[in-house]
């Protein structure tokens, strides 16, 4: 299994509405990937790893697919409506990293 991790930096002046990602582009990127995508999930950070510290990240997003291959397979076709939902909803560039669900 692969999951596919799109973190959002809480970096100074930068925005996120989680109802819109939530509600909004979530559920359009679910029905563009189809079948192929195997779960998804939305988490909001709330604080750092320290008391009183700021969340690293605002957001946190994932898709879980079979392989790499299912993921590029049916992201690509839709890569530019999905990335360009994104001013939607932030105003931060999103991190991207693949990574093999070992449990």
């Amino acid at each position: 299994m692969i999951k596919i991790s799109v973190l959002y930096p809480n970096t100074e002046g930068s925005k996120f509405d989680m109802d819109y990602y939530v509600n909004k582009h979530m559920p359009m990127v679910q029905s563009r990937l189809g079948s192929s995508c195997r779960g998804l999930g939305a988490e909001q950070g709330i604080a750092g790893g320290e008391p009183g510290a700021p969340p690293t990240y605002s957001a946190m997003g994932y898709l879980l697919f079979d392989s790499v291959e299912a993921f590029q397979a049916s992201f690509g076709p839709n890569a530019e409506a999905i990335m360009g939902d994104v001013p939607n909803y932030t105003n931060v560039s999103p991190v991207i990293q693949i990574n093999d669900v070992k449990l």
